[in-house]
């Protein structure tokens, strides 16, 4: 028996951004009538009363910017609720597109790939954020695409839901093309090594011998070093995070001892 589709709910002044996203690349199968992710735009805008269906306010005390409104914040909320319950979708988290929020990485969209995971309700704030109060009653998690500010959570969304949607079976050509991606356990939780592909010879640059030499082990132990090697160079903190887990060998611990000494491993 097939698991039911995770949804989400995408609460945002701009659904119109969504749309080109939902219909193009390879993702666009998991969002596809019947596919594994179902998603719902939800135009904060409705929810606002009045001529100019107002959604912001000046902050009180003063300062730049503008901030979102509770009220239509929360009538848009009650209209997901209902309508999850009236299709019989699970209860989802509410989760906030935020700088404090809990830095989005492998594990956290791992997590909510899951099969029999509800998915989310995701709003994306815009101007000065949202009032504190909403959050504070409403909102379950905070999500943070990196230590930087956008001007909404639109784009945040978006990474969700492609690496969400790039996980679920049968979007991706090959099944098992995600499982060796950067930061997946397949890895280690290390970085991807180099790929190369035809012409065996571009621009004087050759392929790597080791790649055309046909030998499996020696193919597989190049692609780790050059993983570890990328990792060490880019990333040590993976490195450091492998080692505590117990995921580095004594041929993975040789070479990165002898990278550090500037010897051939």
């Amino acid at each position: 028996m097939l698991a039911p589709p995770m949804r989400f709910d995408i609460v945002t002044l701009f659904p119109e951004l969504f749309a080109p996203f939902l219909e193009s690349g390879v993702t666009r199968r998991a969002f596809e009538v019947g596919g594994p992710v179902q998603v719902r735009l939800w135009n904060l805008r409705d929810f606002a009363e009045g001529n100019y269906r107002r959604v912001d306010d000046r902050p009180f005390g003063g300062g730049p910017g503008m901030v979102l409104m509770p009220e239509p914040l929360a009538r848009g909320l009650a209209a997901v609720r209902a309508e999850r319950v009236a299709a019989c979708a699970p209860p989802a988290p509410v989760v906030l597109f935020s700088p404090v929020g809990e830095r989005i990485a492998h594990p956290l969209i791992e997590r909510e790939a899951a099969t029999g995971q509800p998915g989310a309700i995701l709003l994306c704030g815009r101007y000065e954020g949202l009032d504190q109060r909403f959050i504070d009653q409403e909102v379950d998690q905070q999500w943070s695409l990196g230590d930087f500010v956008l001007s909404g959570g639109e784009i945040a969304a978006l990474a969700v839901l492609d690496a969400v949607a790039r996980l679920q079976p049968g979007v991706l050509n090959d099944a098992g093309s995600y499982q060796e991606d950067s930061f997946s356990p397949a890895l280690d939780g290390l970085l991807d090594c180099p790929h190369y592909t035809r012409p065996e010879v571009w621009e004087s640059r050759a392929v790597p011998a080791e790649l055309l030499s046909g030998h499996h082990a020696r193919i597989e132990r190049w692609r780790r070093e050059q993983s570890l090697l990328a990792t060490a160079r880019q990333r040590p903190e993976l490195i450091a995070a492998a080692r505590a887990a117990g995921k580095l060998n004594k041929a993975d611990e040789h070479f990165l001892m002898h990278m550090a000494a500037g010897k051939p491993g």
